[in-house]
């Protein structure tokens, strides 16, 4: 006789399909970004993939950093940012509502937000949580 559907040949520690249905606690990151939990290796068990949700109020500003080996997505929920980046942060790029954005591994980045309204975004990385592989670089901070 086969498996029950939806049960995995291997043990795990969380159910194979999983949902939290709603974001979980706050808290700040090493670039000093706030986000809200969602699906990491601690919720949900994940090994290649995490999503949370970065809010940044009027004025948030993260640490220039880059991520060692891994791939950031992003899509602009609410609000707008602006991130610069590149080796020197020399180039810029707006987001608004509706937009994506896209982070290469190992690419120096430092997000902002200078409008009026607070940004929320969904954020991914190709990592099973979003502090992995974070380095900062603090020689930045002072370009921007």
């Amino acid at each position: 006789m086969g498996r029950p559907a939806g049960r995995s040949a291997c043990p795990q520690r969380h159910p194979p399909v999983w949902s939290s249905g709603r974001s979980g606690d706050a808290y700040v990151g090493r670039q000093g970004l706030t986000y809200l939990t969602g699906l990491t290796r601690d919720t949900a068990g994940t090994r290649g993939i995490c999503l949370t949700v970065a809010t940044l109020p009027p004025g948030a500003r993260a640490k220039a950093h880059l991520h060692h080996g891994i791939e950031t997505a992003v899509y602009i929920v609410d609000g707008e940012a602006e991130m610069y980046y590149g080796p020197r942060l020399e180039q810029r790029l707006e987001g608004r509502a509706g937009d994506y954005m896209y982070v290469p591994p190992e690419m120096p980045h430092l997000v902002l937000n200078r409008s009026a309204s607070t940004c929320r975004a969904v954020v991914a990385h190709t990592a099973s949580s979003d502090q992995d592989g974070i380095v900062l670089l603090p020689d930045l901070d002072a370009l921007i």
